[in-house]
């Protein structure tokens, strides 16, 4: 196991751990077994993880090194290995749905995100985007993040440490809304890329527009066409952007064995638009092109009709919420536990204040009845 070190822009010591050498208590472990069927477990003495083909003991992984073959009591191998931050974004709790590896890959090009960058992100969701930036930010870089759902924010800071190991010390979490929280959080012209992943981040344009430097990057992921179009006029109509520029990005694997060479039948198609500018410099007028698409006129009627609910998309329960919640806290817990030599605790650092008194019996008896409500 390896660890970076760096200051944080406050002077903060901060360690990121990244797993690597033999498999250690506390270790995340992918198992992919005769099918190709995938399973994560966290390692732990004496445990056992059961199949339908047989069981594999948790102490025959421990100590081997990574990319190891297992084979479990009737005789069935399974191939272990660390989790990718890919793989763990995948199958880690959710609040909120994520950002696909396939977006956040774009959004860390398209955004240029670069070590030792102010970055300003809005909302969290679960956690994935954040995971992705602070990884190429670096522990020299600071990721602000704002969420209105407290819950949200609790799933993301947790999944967070479970990957990294520690919670870090370069990354700060504001609930509230962006267009408010924003102003007294950032100073006005030091942030270096804004991201955007909300239903309206045209209403944040004002708040965005002054924390961003001359020359920055404002990115904005949203799905449906109508987020598209209105949210690139509002861009142009501040005038203090260069012209957007949008996209998607689809991707198809393909079935490679042999000379049978061909489309996976299935792919990850449409999952959301990005959508970027750059700031311009104070004062700064941009020439007008000379051709430009007509403008078209939007209601709150066009946006509230391409909303989730709208769609028909369902929305998690609250009981559900608490329980990813639950899941996500004992994530974070045990790596957090698992330290740099097995024994204690990763660092020490100040914990952001989101979460509040543990859940009693009584807690969860009550949730379980108002939500059966």
């Amino acid at each position: 196991m390896s660890a970076g070190n760096g200051i944080t822009p406050n002077g903060e010591y901060t360690q990121v751990i990244q797993s690597s050498g033999p498999f250690r208590v506390g270790d995340r472990v992918q198992l992919t077994g005769p099918k190709n069927k995938l399973n994560t477990i966290t390692l732990e003495p004496g445990k056992v993880f059961h199949t339908h083909r047989g069981i594999l003991a948790h102490d025959d992984i421990i100590g081997l090194p990574d990319a190891s073959v297992v084979v479990n009591n009737v005789g069935v191998e399974h191939l272990a290995l660390r989790p990718l931050l890919n793989d763990f974004v995948m199958s880690m709790p959710r609040g909120a749905a994520i950002i696909y590896p396939k977006d956040a890959a774009q959004i860390l090009a398209q955004a240029d995100i670069f070590p030792g960058a102010t970055v300003v992100e809005a909302g969290v969701g679960s956690g994935a985007l954040s995971l992705w930036l602070l990884r190429a930010i670096g522990p020299a870089g600071h990721l602000a993040s704002f969420e209105r759902r407290a819950e949200f924010a609790d799933v993301a800071r947790d999944n967070v440490a479970t990957f990294l190991g520690a919670d870090p010390t370069n990354w700060t979490i504001t609930l509230g809304d962006l267009a408010d929280a924003l102003p007294s959080a950032v100073p006005d012209q030091t942030a270096d890329r804004v991201v955007l992943d909300m239903l309206a981040p045209w209403e944040c344009l004002e708040a965005v527009s002054a924390a961003l430097k001359p020359g920055g990057v404002l990115l904005c992921y949203v799905a449906t066409v109508t987020q598209l179009s209105r949210v690139a006029e509002a861009i142009r109509g501040t005038g203090f952007y260069t012209n957007p520029d949008s996209n998607e990005t689809m991707v198809r694997g393909w079935h490679v064995e042999g000379l049978a060479v061909r489309p996976d039948h299935r792919m990850i198609g449409h999952t959301g638009f990005l959508i970027t500018a750059r700031r311009l410099a104070p004062d700064t007028i941009l020439p007008e092109l000379k051709r430009r698409p007509s403008k078209t006129d939007f209601s709150d009627a066009d946006v509230e009709a391409w909303t989730p609910g709208a769609l028909g998309e369902r929305s998690v329960s609250g009981k559900v919420m608490r329980k990813r919640v639950r899941i996500a806290e004992a994530g974070a817990a045990t790596s957090k536990a698992r330290g740099l030599d097995g024994r204690g605790p990763a660092i020490v650092a100040a914990p952001l204040d989101l979460h509040g008194t543990a859940e009693t019996t009584a807690d969860t008896t009550a949730d379980t009845t108002a939500d059966a409500g």
